[in-house]
């Protein structure tokens, strides 16, 4: 692909990449700026994603289920297997002579339509999901944040919910692509901190504190071996976007060294403070650690709501991260170019995008118990993206510069996690008949 000086692809026709079965699959160029932004910056966005306050939930999700030995073992292993996945992608990136800033441009390049096809679906199936399930997360944040000043119940969390997918569509109508967040990606990895932060050294008190707590892995031998195959998946789905090649492509060139350079910046400068809350949040509270760590920590009133606040706020930004994807095929689709800030451009933002956040705010409103339902899609889409997928590619597009064993290792991969994915969808499958009779649409969690 060309690109332009300001960043945008240069022609407006379609590229055409022909399968094996010489079927066209058509690449659309792009509406969006790409090629513009630092590896730096793109480090942020990729540790944005890693910090979001997802990471206030590990210590319940990934490590109660674990316990201490597999849970600090699964989490150094998934980070070294991310990284490696995430790299196989990264090298990819301009295979075939092209540039390909889309994962399913990519499959589409390397296998044909019927991949083209099935991998768009499966990505955007999983970031509706993340999507949605980042509503739910923000509007948890603002309630925490009520019922710190109030005990009368009024406000109920969906509630909070639509006030959070009012807040996260504003947003996304100010920031027109993923290279506009810029200053943007500062503040949230400031509102990161001030949560790790509170979050670490309210914990640590607590803990101090705190009697001997219980590190015993709780449920029946069944429900154990369910809930460790959900913690599993839970790994991997703390380390990894799904759209890898969409935020390579906003990256300078050479893209595949500074890509490289932003993936090592975030399984170092991101991992470790996922790390560290985690770590200690299982430390201070044992197998009583709540789903979301800062409602279990002890402190002055100010201190948590200050926290909570910027939960709230970090996640309005990393949403914007996961629903970039979407909107960049809606804007290309409907030739949306130019000022972005033009009557015509900001309207139909307004219009599209407040209408597919609102869609996502129905649902998590709807079903705020929606983590059931994310560990599913994150077994059927999340597996096979990050993982299947990126070995399998890698292999099919260096298969004559491979030796017999790193065939061999790629293939050891693919059919491991395809395994990994069906019992992970398995696991998941159960937790929603089980939930289903205690939840209901509509829930006050």
């Amino acid at each position: 692909m060309e690109v332009n000086g300001d960043g945008t692809g240069s022609s407006t026709r379609p590229l055409k990449v022909i399968d094996e079965e010489n079927i066209a699959v058509e690449i659309p160029e792009t509406a969006h700026q790409i090629s513009s932004d630092s590896w730096f910056q793109v480090g942020f966005v990729l540790t944005t994603g890693i910090n979001s306050a997802y990471v206030l939930g590990y210590s319940g999700t990934i490590m109660v289920p674990l316990g201490w030995i597999p849970g600090v073992l699964g989490l150094i292993i998934a980070t070294a297997i991310s990284l490696y996945a995430n790299s196989l992608i990264a090298k990819l990136h301009e295979f075939g002579g092209r540039r390909h800033i889309r994962y399913r441009d990519l499959a589409g390049f390397i296998y044909g339509r019927k991949a083209y096809s099935l991998t768009w679906g499966l990505q955007y199936v999983n970031l509706f999901m993340i999507n949605t399930g980042y509503i739910i997360l923000a509007g948890s944040a603002l309630k925490a944040v009520y019922a710190l000043f109030s005990d009368d119940h009024v406000m109920k969390l969906p509630y909070f919910i639509a006030l959070s997918g009012f807040v996260c569509a504003l947003f996304a109508m100010s920031i027109p692509h993923l290279s506009a967040l810029r200053l943007w990606l500062g503040v949230s990895t400031v509102f990161s901190l001030m949560y790790i932060v509170v979050a670490f050294v309210l914990a640590v008190k607590d803990g101090i504190e705190a009697p001997a707590r219980d590190y015993s892995i709780p449920g029946t031998t069944q429900s154990k071996i369910f809930t460790t195959i959900g913690a599993s998946a839970n790994l991997v789905f703390a380390f990894n976007t799904g759209m890898l090649p969409e935020i390579q492509a906003t990256i300078k060139q050479p893209v595949v060294s500074n890509m490289m350079k932003s993936l090592y910046f975030q399984f170092t400068a991101g991992v470790l403070p996922m790390y560290a809350v985690t770590f200690i949040g299982y430390w201070a509270y044992g197998s009583s650690t709540s789903t979301y760590l800062l409602s279990s920590v002890n402190g002055p009133v100010w201190v948590k709501a200050l926290a909570n606040i910027a939960a709230f706020l970090q996640t309005v930004i990393a949403l914007h991260i996961f629903a970039s994807p979407m909107y960049e095929y809606l804007d290309t689709r409907f030739g949306i170019t130019g000022s972005p800030f033009s009557i015509r451009n900001l309207s139909f933002r307004v219009g599209v995008r407040g209408g597919y956040l609102t869609i996502n705010t129905l649902v998590a409103a709807l079903l705020p118990f929606l983590g059931d339902f994310m560990s599913l899609t994150g077994a059927i889409s999340t597996f096979p993206l990050t993982f299947i997928l990126a070995n399998h590619m890698y292999m099919k597009a260096k298969k004559n510069k491979l030796t017999s064993l790193q065939k061999l290792w790629h293939w050891l991969n693919v059919y491991f996690f395809g395994l990994m994915s069906i019992a992970a969808a398995v696991s998941a499958l159960r937790l929603i008949a089980v939930d289903s009779k205690t939840y209901h649409v509509f829930a006050d969690l």
